[in-house]
């Protein structure tokens, strides 16, 4: 149950997930090598196939990884010889393309450990990054700490925009990143699961109750999109 008002004329932010698709393409470094992008590349497992690197390493010609996906977006997307996805078609749970069908593509965000605050549409690389503290152990090159300077997050939420954000995603460095990447938004509601609301973080915090402990902002997405498309 969502008890506030929502409608189509609004913006939905759901963070990233660690399933990617199979098909999803790959970054190709100038010398033809697949780039996976990770936290820390020194601890990642050697690979013959892939180059680890973090998206705001020193790429070529004096620029970065980010930098030439920004190129690739604006020059490539027609012919798009990488194969690169959507970000909204990347990640393997269903619900990103819910809350695509029920606010539209232009309507929707992905808030990505890697790459920051993207439009569904933009095309993003596989890549390995996470905030989630369950990883640890060998896999512990994968996450990424709020702290780490190493990136240049984007932000690309229209400075402009009036209308109402929301966000979906876990009460932790996810929500810590969003926070700061919309803190030019006027109207911004976090769902959280917590009984122990955040405080001070300038949004509107309203708690979704659900016994599901992984994952729950996926069902309250789904609850929020029948809600807009009027069954909720």
């Amino acid at each position: 149950m969502i008890d506030i008002d929502v409608s189509r004329d609004a913006i939905g932010v759901i963070q990233c997930a660690s399933g990617k698709r199979p098909d999803a393409g790959h970054f190709v470094a100038d010398d033809g090598c697949r780039v996976l992008f990770v936290d820390d590349p020194v601890e990642a497992p050697t690979s013959g196939s892939l180059r680890y690197a973090r998206p705001d390493d020193a790429a070529s010609a004096g620029d970065t990884y980010r930098e030439q996906l920004e190129r690739y977006n604006r020059d490539n997307r027609t012919d798009n010889p990488w194969g690169l996805l959507p970000a909204w078609r990347l990640y393997k749970p269903r619900e990103y393309s819910t809350l695509v069908d029920a606010l539209g593509v232009d309507n929707v965000f992905i808030l990505s450990a890697g790459w920051g605050l993207v439009p569904a549409e933009y095309l993003l690389p596989n890549y390995d990054i996470t905030f989630s503290r369950s990883v640890r152990g060998r896999d512990a090159y994968k996450r990424r700490g709020l702290s780490d300077r190493h990136y240049r997050d984007f932000s690309m939420l229209p400075q402009d925009t009036a209308k109402h954000v929301f966000f979906f995603g876990g009460k932790d460095d996810y929500l810590a990143l969003f926070c700061n990447l919309t803190a030019h938004v006027r109207q911004r509601t976090v769902f959280v699961r917590s009984k122990d609301l955040p405080h001070g973080i300038g949004c509107r915090v309203v708690r979704y109750e659900t016994d599901r402990r992984t994952t729950w902002y996926y069902e309250c997405v789904n609850v929020f999109a029948a809600k807009v498309r009027g069954r909720g």
